[in-house]
Formats: structure tokens, sequence, C-alpha cells
């Protein structure tokens, strides 16, 4: 069931053609053939006086007919560019399958096991765990908690419960340790809803997967972009990640 699939909006905007009258504009250039034929005066081409080869100066008068094809040519180009500056529709859809590098960071972990049928209730003790420790010492998170699935069957699973630190936490418990998230390659999935509703997604990305001919590490990694612990459960919003070979 492919429950988040990749929207891509793509807009098309077509341009307008705009005419520019230029036709019109050299329909009343002949206006200057008139001007030519004011000059033959017969009376005065047999005078002497060359005055009258003056009169060739309102032939000069037809430029008015330049200026209709200059006032055309300007005023339609502020369509286009006004057409231009309308924004393009962003994407709305969380990217399915997209190729990322994790880059490692220090965190401090715990190790648990939990069945299918608590697992959600299981890995909010393990972050309330963490969290208690980091708390009581004053040490901020630096990044979002995570999961780290290192076996699952059809009873249940095994993982690390992870938060990014930048200082040491100090007395740790038996299962806690201080190490490195997930590094390298890998393709970036987002659920939104319920932690039950996550077989949906893993069904998609499993599709996904056999779509594209990919193979996958032996784990995934949850982070959990909402707080599990205050946030409810049909609202949280967990990044996907899931290694490749």
């Amino acid at each position: 069931m492919n429950t988040f699939r990749r929207l891509v909006l793509a807009a098309l905007i077509p341009a307008a053609a705009l005419s520019l009258g230029l036709s019109g504009a050299l329909g009343q250039t002949p206006s200057p053939a008139p001007a030519a034929s004011a000059s033959p005066s017969p009376a005065q081409s047999a005078t002497p006086s060359p005055a009258a080869s003056a009169s060739p100066a309102p032939a000069a008068t037809p430029s008015p007919a330049p200026s209709p094809a200059a006032s055309a040519s300007p005023s339609p180009a502020a369509p286009p560019a006004a057409a231009a500056a309308t924004p393009a529709p962003v994407q709305t859809a969380d990217p399915f399958g997209l190729e990322t590098t994790l880059e490692a960071k220090k965190v401090v972990m715990v190790k648990g096991t939990a069945n299918w049928d608590s697992a959600f209730d299981t890995l909010v003790d393990a972050f309330k765990a963490l969290n208690a420790l980091l708390d009581k010492q004053g040490i901020k998170h630096a990044g979002n908690s995570m999961i780290v699935y290192t076996s699952t069957d059809d009873t249940g699973f095994t993982f690390l419960a992870e938060i990014p630190i930048e200082q040491d936490p100090k007395n740790l418990t038996k299962d806690m340790s201080i190490g490195k998230s997930p590094e390298g390659k890998a393709l970036k999935f987002v659920h939104r809803g319920s932690y039950d509703n996550m077989d949906n997604t893993y069904e998609a990305i499993t599709n996904h997967l056999d779509d594209k001919k990919l193979e996958a590490k032996d784990t995934f990694i949850e982070e959990y972009l909402t707080d599990p612990l205050k946030t409810a459960e049909d609202k949280l919003v967990i990044n996907v990640f899931v290694p490749l070979k």
C-alpha cells in the first residue's frame, strides 16, 4: 500500500505572443510619396529662381510617419515581464526515497528489546531513561532522538535508542553507552501519523526498493522529528532512513 508517494506539481506558464503592429506602421510609410508630388510645379520649373527648390523642405515634414512605429515598440515589452514574475508552485508532499548521506554523530544510547504488541511503549520508556539521565546532568540534546533497529523477527525486535549529544554524560547504567550514530549512503522516507500505521510505510518502502532493484543493509533508522514523549501518537513525524549496500 503506497501511503506516501512523491508528488511533484509542475507549472507550465504559457508565454503570450504580443503583436507589435509593425505591418500597420509599414502601411503608413507611403505618405512620403505625396510630398514628392508637391515639388513638381510647372510654373516654378521655368523660373530660374532656385528658391522654389526650397519647396522640398515640406517633403521633410512627413517625419510623423516614423513616430507611430517608434511608439508601438516599447510599450508591449512590459506584459511579458509581469508574466515571468509569477512564482512557480512549490512541492507540497514529502519526498519518498530521497538519496542522502548520513553523518555520524556522538550519541548516548541504550539497548533494548521489544515485542511488536507493545513496541511504541517500549521505545518511549527507552527515551525516558535517556532523557532522565541527560536532564539530571544538565546536558542538552544535539539533535533528534533516533531508533536503530538491529534485528527483527515475527515476535519483536532489538534496538538502540540514541540521542545526539556534545557533552559526555556520567553514571551510565549497564545498558547505556556512548557511541556514534550510523553513517553512509541511505534513502530517506517520511512517515506521518501513529507508530502502529508504520506498517504501511514500511510496505511502501519495500515496494520502492524492489522497483528500483536496490539492496538495503540489515538495519533501519527512525529519526523522530516530533518528540515522542510530548507528541500525540497520531501526530508523529518520523524520518525513516534505509542504509544501502
